[in-house]
């Protein structure tokens, strides 16, 4: 079963905010005028991503996470829900500021298995291009006020990013990605979104997007913590791996390739995306051309494999 990497058709997601960039960047066939959201490696009810190869070509993640617990090195008698959510986002206007819950809101209050801590690595970002992370309130009254009287411009933290950075977004924690930004997003496996506030738009009937704001209130981090990052570099023959975040739900790492290198699957499984470059993957001598825009799992069924050429990617792995 699987001694080859489990390559993945991404699900597109229709956005208020989306564009054309999954195209133009990404060479996609994308289903709408705005999608905002490429689901790459997904087994969310939602939108589950489609097996592309081998023998469980055209089921979904989450058909195999439920019938072939040996590809992820668990039970199959264990139905805990696939962990995490591999998404590109491309923003061709700001998204609505929002915010997620942690797991015990998600599992007690939202009937969801996750809550959503999720971070970013930017793919690309127009000049000035910038985001909201964290708010200024010092206390969940003083939320509740600026909240409620609209002042945003007081309320919101706002940073500008460029190509390479990263961000992590532990739950609670108020955001928006801007417009001009494409990102790669490592995220627990949930749909759980909270507006706060959405510039007052309206969709093409005229109508404003639903706000959450009991909820988004009683969720929020008070006040704003920013997390402390520990990343580490490591050179392995012609891979420059950085470590970006190890934290408690994910671990993530950028993959620099430049020539050759021979690696040991080091977890239960990968997720590995290429966002730049091509490079070819060899498997039990069976060797795959990678490229931008593709996706895979490296399975717990193999081992060892050889990457080769110039590429970047962005791995992941549950924690």
């Amino acid at each position: 079963m699987y001694q080859e990497p489990i390559f993945l058709q991404p699900i597109f997601q229709e956005r208020i905010w989306g564009g054309q960039k999954l195209h133009t960047e990404f060479h996609y066939t994308i289903p709408y005028q705005r999608t905002g959201e490429a689901w790459a490696i997904s087994a969310h009810e939602n939108g589950p991503s489609k097996i592309a190869n081998g023998e469980l070509k055209g089921k979904t993640l989450l058909e195999a996470w439920k019938n072939h617990g040996e590809l992820f090195n668990k039970s199959v008698d264990n139905f805990e829900a696939y962990p995490l959510l591999i998404k590109i986002l491309d923003a061709d206007d700001n998204l609505s500021v929002q915010v997620h819950p942690d797991d015990q809101y998600a599992r007690e209050i939202a009937n969801e298995d996750y809550g959503k801590t999720e971070c970013w690595y930017v793919l690309s970002a127009e000049d000035d291009a910038e985001l909201i992370i964290g708010h200024h309130a010092q206390t969940r009254e003083e939320l509740t006020e600026m909240i409620d009287q609209g002042k945003w411009d007081q309320l919101l933290r706002r940073v500008k990013v460029k190509k390479g950075d990263f961000v992590y977004v532990p739950s609670g924690t108020i955001h928006a990605i801007g417009k001009g930004i494409v990102i790669l997003e490592t995220q627990q496996s949930s749909d759980i979104t909270y507006r706060v506030y959405d510039y007052d738009r309206t969709d093409s009937e005229g109508n404003t997007r639903e706000l959450h704001l009991k909820q988004a209130k009683e969720v929020t981090t008070v006040p704003h913590e920013t997390p402390e990052l520990t990343q580490t570099v490591e050179e392995k023959q012609g891979l420059t791996e950085k470590k970006l975040v190890e934290e408690k739900y994910f671990t993530v790492y950028h993959w620099d390739l430049d020539g050759s290198v021979e690696l040991a699957r080091e977890a239960d499984f990968l997720q590995v995306s290429i966002v730049e470059g091509e490079a070819t993957i060899t498997v039990n001598s069976q060797s795959f051309t990678i490229k931008k825009g593709d996706h895979f799992i490296l399975p717990a069924t193999l081992q060892d494999y050889r990457l080769e050429g110039k590429a970047e990617f962005l791995v992941s792995h549950p924690s």
